[in-house]
């Protein structure tokens, strides 16, 4: 396994969640590392990138409430959901690129190497 996602969950909107990817050491060593979404009916779209050097992306929805980080040490992608609404209720993907761009307006679903199998996210309002 390449990418395992872990945190999805059902909470209130108002709430937060933590989502986590733990990578192997292989695929966390990507130069892009990105969280997408997809909810029912709708396209896969990305939500936050970060590079290998640490700059980040973010979709304009989730600019200020969402933060997108990683810990070396355990190889491990981090996503802060705060202030979480009704439209975030997705499945969460994580997923890796070697050389993809990795800002939000070129980053694409086909331009990524790796992905995990996602975990879910659903908000009540």
């Amino acid at each position: 396994v390449q990418l395992e996602e872990s945190g999805g969950g059902s909470v209130q909107a108002g709430g937060s969640l933590r989502l986590s990817c733990l990578a192997s050491r292989y695929t966390y060593g990507s130069y892009c590392m990105a969280w997408f979404r997809q909810a029912p009916g709708k396209e896969r779209e990305g939500v936050a990138g970060i590079t290998s050097a640490g700059s980040t992306s973010y979709a304009d929805p989730v600019k200020g409430r969402f933060t997108i980080s990683k810990d070396i040490a355990k190889n491990t992608l981090y996503l802060q959901m705060n202030s979480l609404k009704a439209d975030d209720s997705a499945m969460y993907y994580c997923a890796t690129s070697f050389a993809a761009p990795c800002t939000i307006a070129n980053m694409k679903p086909n331009g990524m190497n790796f992905w995990g199998k996602g975990t879910l996210v659903t908000i009540s309002s």
